[in-house]
């Protein structure tokens, strides 16, 4: 069983892995202040940068936003799942507005939880995890989402 800044280290370990794979760069923020890494691009025409926010989990994890995040410009949420299994292991990265539009089609926008408490938080479902499949980490998924972003 892992402990919590276990999952935490692993959880950071695999995202920094996907993010140089992805031919970008990244950088840990000295303090938490809800930011867990930087990802930027510094060798493309332009220079890009995401902040991301990371939620990981040694097993399937929960889908958890919270609108306190909207303002908070091009912030990426990663969510890190299966740490306890190598096999398994998979990262979803979603844009603020992917997340919204997730959590409308699971119709999470219209509860009070979201309306009334600024988030929500729930364990994956079949369907969720449907949706979910087409915001895989992959190189791709990371170079189109940093490349995206404003500096």
């Amino acid at each position: 069983m892992l402990d919590p800044q276990q999952i935490e280290l692993l959880g950071r370990n695999r995202l920094v892995n996907e993010i140089i794979r992805a031919e970008l760069e990244v950088s840990i923020p000295i303090r938490d202040r809800g930011i867990d890494l930087i990802a930027y691009a510094d060798r493309a025409e332009r220079f890009s940068s995401c902040p991301i926010q990371m939620k990981s989990s040694q097993s399937e994890g929960r889908f958890q936003i919270d609108r306190k995040y909207e303002k908070s410009a091009g912030i990426i949420f990663a969510f890190v799942w299966h740490l306890a299994d190598r096999d398994k292991e998979i990262t979803y990265a979603l844009s603020y507005g992917d997340a919204v539009k997730i959590a409308d089609q699971m119709g999470y926008t219209k509860t009070h939880s979201w309306k009334n408490l600024g988030g929500y938080s729930i364990r994956v479902n079949p369907r969720l995890r449907e949706l979910l499949k087409r915001y895989e980490g992959t190189p791709e998924r990371w170079q189109t989402l940093v490349r995206g972003c404003s500096a």
